[in-house]
């Protein structure tokens, strides 16, 4: 009875893991993909307990509670802002797994004289590869997202060339392991290898690359749980850590196209590293600046206006009174669309997450495939809080960092406003031209405040 419950259970529970990253594709079947993997995962559970396998449960209630001891907190304190360091730190717990459990399973085999398979030992050596490194490059992902770590690109003479010379004696111990009994040493050596190269992967790159880093590490994780499954022979973990892992790639494949770069340019090409002390050189050319009072003028007297969100919009948490401000124009018969960018914010769909948490309608939200070409119709295009992704340069400039890089075309618009707190420049480190135009107005101010100001202004000309 119990082997024909937990078969069923796992076969349903991979059935319900396909299907929430069908429906979390979109923000419309995002909450039931959500409720689909919380349900397939809780018949993984509970599949697993019923095992013969399993022969006491003291242990297993004691990592229950210390799990939901630490869990239940991060998910209920963790503000919606900072959505890309829990996700970071979700990685880590799961890659962290999936590496503990290949070091069980080696010394287990070991300590028993008895040695794995070959084709056992590979993945193995997979899964703690993987899994250590993706614990601890999760870790400093973490770390930059939440500026413990310095966000800027960290390098040094030779970076590179030392991190493959890690990531090459980690491969050797790794094959050594598979090819024949190793000294009781090669383990912890090959453990602390992937640990450092994991931190190494990713010091040198910058906060403006996260969204692109943290697809990867998604990849990485499920990867790592599938060779999980291999060593352990579940059929359940095979399955979500490969349905994890390519749909994690392929994010990160659409992240790369959507900046204009490939993989090694990301891990290794420092993108943003002008932004350190002294190196970014701003335009001296005047700007225009404008009060609350004459943005909500010009708002009001708008037939449509397309809304581009940035990372300055999370770090504000502007997302609310950007809701108030929507339902003041849209009584006022201007249309407001949202425009949102691959990359914008710190990880896949941040903008997107935001914007659902204010209750801003789904259908207002667009990729920028789908909205581009209506910013020549636009009459006015409100940047709050991105950089780099409407900067015009991305062109024309084949000297800059971001030359080729998809953007907004917001420059299009017939009136731009750009909240942001100073002319400091994004994680590209270099000017924005869009600052300069005739038809740009700065709203110097936090987002937050300053979207206050407007609705504020708009209310008070009922």
């Amino acid at each position: 009875m119990n082997d024909s419950f937990w078969q069923a259970a796992y076969i349903i529970a991979a059935l319900c893991v396909v299907l929430s990253i069908k429906w979390l594709s979109s923000p419309v079947t995002a909450r039931r993909g959500v409720f689909a993997g919380e349900f397939g995962m809780l018949l993984a559970v509970v599949g697993t307990l019923v095992r013969h396998e399993v022969v006491s449960y003291e242990w297993i209630f004691g990592a229950f509670v210390a799990g939901a001891a630490v869990g239940a907190p991060l998910a209920y304190l963790m503000p919606m802002t900072s959505v890309p360091q829990l996700t970071a730190l979700s990685h880590a717990f799961g890659a962290l797994a999936a590496a503990l459990v290949g070091s069980a399973e080696y010394y287990k085999d070991v300590a028993a004289g008895d040695p794995t398979t070959g084709f056992k030992m590979v993945a193995i050596v997979i899964e703690s590869l993987l899994g250590y490194l993706t614990t601890t490059a999760s870790v400093m992902a973490f770390g930059k997202l939440q500026e413990i770590v310095p966000t800027r690109p960290m390098t040094y003479k030779g970076q590179n060339f030392v991190n493959l010379i890690l990531f090459a004696i980690a491969g050797v111990l790794g094959v050594w392991m598979i090819a024949a009994p190793a000294p009781p040493w090669v383990f912890p050596a090959f453990t602390a290898l992937s640990l450092l190269f994991g931190v190494l992967l990713i010091l040198p790159i910058g906060g403006g690359d996260m969204p692109t880093v943290i697809a990867l590490l998604n990849s990485y994780a499920g990867a790592a749980c599938a060779a999980m499954g291999f060593a352990l022979e579940n059929r359940l973990l095979i399955i979500a850590g490969a349905v994890n892992a390519s749909s994690g790639f392929i994010l990160s494949v659409i992240m790369c196209k959507a900046m204009n770069r490939s993989f090694a340019n990301v891990l290794f090409g420092a993108f943003g590293q002008a932004q350190e002390a002294g190196a970014v050189q701003t335009s001296t050319k005047p700007v225009r600046s404008a009060s609350p009072e004459d943005a909500a003028s010009i708002l009001e007297s708008a037939r449509r206006v397309i809304v581009v969100p940035g990372y300055g919009m999370a770090v504000a948490q502007a997302q609310h009174k950007l809701r108030e401000l929507t339902d003041l124009l849209n009584k006022r018969g201007v249309q407001v669309d949202f425009a949102i960018h691959p990359v914008a914010g710190r990880m896949p769909g941040h903008m997107n997450v935001l914007l659902a948490e204010a209750d801003i309608p789904y259908d207002k939200l667009h990729e920028m495939e789908d909205i581009n070409q209506d910013f020549a119709e636009a009459d006015v295009a409100l940047v709050i809080g991105a950089n780099d992704v409407v900067n015009p340069c991305a062109r024309h400039d084949k000297t800059s960092p971001i030359y080729g890089m998809p953007i907004l075309d917001v420059d299009k618009a017939h009136t731009v406003m750009v909240i942001k707190r100073s002319m400091n420049p994004g994680f590209a480190g270099i000017d924005n031209e869009l600052y300069y135009l005739d038809k740009t107005m700065m709203l110097f101010g936090d987002a937050k405040g300053f979207v206050g100001e407007i609705v504020k202004a708009l209310s008070a000309n009922k």
